[in-house]
C-alpha cells in the first residue's frame, strides 16, 4: 500500500527544508540531510516524507533538515563530509564504488530484466552483500532505496533490435561502459556533453541519444526526436544513506524508527516513481512521440561481452549471474 499522507509542518529557509513534529517537544537531535536533486525531484520528496516520518515516531526528539540543490556539498563532498561527520545523511549511488566496488551493481547496463527483477536484487542476498561492503569500507550505512526511471533510446525511426541501429550515430555520456555497450550493439555512439544534444539531434550531427523519461521530457527531445524505443538498458537505484558515525550515536529505539521511517520514504518514492513514468509517457505521446516495444533479450545477448569486458574483477561473477538469470 502506497502512504501519500500530508507532510506535517514544512519550514523552508533558503535552501533549507526542515521537517519538525507538530508535537509539543522540542528536537533533542538534528539530522543534516544533503543531496543533488531540485525541489520537484521524487528523491527529495522522499527526503521530506523520511523527516516527517522520523519526527512523528520519536514525539519530535529527531528533527531532519532537507537540503537539496547540493546546497551543502556535491555528491562526493557530502560522502566525505559523513566519514569525517559534518554530515549525517545524503542520497548516493553508484559513486560509493570509489570506496566499495560492489556499488558498481546499482547501475550496469542490461543487468536488470525489469523492476521486479531489480527490486529482487536489491532487497536480496546480492543487495545485503552491497550494502555490508559500503558500510565497512565506505562508513555509509543505506537505509532505504529508491529506484531510477531506466533509460531508453530516443531516435527518428523504429529501432526493434540491435540490427535496426545499424550504425546510428547517437550521444552516450562519456563513460567508456556506455560507449563499448552501444558499439558492441551496432550503433555509432558518440561521446558528447548533455548541453550540446537538442542541437546536435536538430542538426542532424547525431540521429538518437539515451536518456530516462523525466530527462527525454525536460530537455524537449520531443522536437527533434519521434520514437522512444524501450530499451530500458540502464535500471538502478540509489541509496539513502546515513553517516555510521551519526548511526552510532542512535538508541536502539531511534536506530529502529529511523529505519521504520526510510521504509516509509522508500515506499512514498516508488509511488512517485510509477506516477512520474506513467505521465512522462503520456506528455510524449501526446507530442507525437511513438513507443517502441523491442527485444530485450536481443539486446542483452549482445552487450553481454561488452559489459563483462568493462565491469570490475570482484563484481564480474555476479554480472555473469545477473545476465544468466
Amino acid at each position: 500500500m502506497r502512504l501519500f499522507s500530508k507532510f506535517t509542518t514544512l519550514i523552508a529557509v533558503g535552501a533549507v527544508a526542515a521537517i519538525t513534529s507538530t508535537a509539543a517537544f522540542s528536537a533533542e537531535m538534528t539530522l543534516k540531510l544533503g543531496h543533488l536533486a531540485n525541489e520537484e525531484n521524487a528523491w527529495h520528496l522522499a527526503a521530506l516524507k523520511f523527516g516527517e516520518e522520523l519526527a512523528a515516531l520519536t514525539d519530535g526528539r529527531i528533527e531532519v533538515q532537507v537540503f537539496p540543490n547540493e546546497s551543502l556539498g556535491k555528491e562526493i563532498d557530502l560522502i566525505n563530509g559523513m566519514q569525517l561527520g559534518t554530515v549525517d545523511m545524503t542520497i548516493t549511488g553508484e559513486s560509493l564504488q570509489n570506496w566499495a566496488p560492489m556499488a558498481a551493481l546499482l547501475a550496469v547496463p542490461y543487468a536488470y530484466k525489469s523492476l521486479d527483477h531489480m527490486d529482487e536484487v536489491a532487497s536480496g542476498e546480492i543487495g545485503d552483500n552491497i550494502k555490508a561492503q559500503i558500510i565497512e569500507k565506505a562508513k555509509v550505512r543505506p537505509i532505504a532505496y529508491f529506484a531510477r526511471g531506466p533509460r531508453n533510446l530516443t531516435s527518428n525511426r523504429a529501432i526493434k533490435s540491435p540490427s535496426d541501429l545499424n550504425g546510428l550515430k547517437m550521444r552516450v555520456p562519456n563513460v567508456p561502459l556506455f560507449v563499448d555497450v552501444w558499439d558492441s550493439l551496432g550503433a555509432a555512439p558518440t561521446p558528447m556533453a548533455f548541453s550540446e544534444v537538442f542541437t546536435s539531434l536538430q542538426s542532424g550531427v547525431i540521429g538518437a541519444q539515451e536518456n530516462p523519461l523525466a530527462l527525454i521530457r525536460s530537455a524537449n527531445f520531443n522536437e527533434v526526436q519521434s520514437h522512444v524505443n524501450q530499451t530500458e538498458h540502464v535500471r538502478s537505484w540509489i541509496y539513502l544513506t546515513i553517516a555510521e558515525a551519526t548511526w552510532a550515536k542512535l538508541s536502539d529505539a531511534d536506530k529502529a524508527a529511523v529505519e521504520a521511517a526510510a521504509l516509509v520514504a522508500q515506499e512514498y518514492e516508488r509511488g512517485l516513481l510509477l506516477d512520474s513514468l506513467a505521465q512522462d509517457q503520456a506528455f510524449l505521446e501526446s507530442k507525437g512521440m511513438t513507443f517502441v516495444e523491442v527485444d530485450g533479450a536481443a539486446f542483452q545477448a549482445a552487450a553481454k561481452d561488452a559489459v563483462l569486458k568493462n565491469v570490475k574483477p570482484e563484481i564480474k561473477p555476479i554480472v555473469e549471474g545477473l545476465f544468466a538469470n
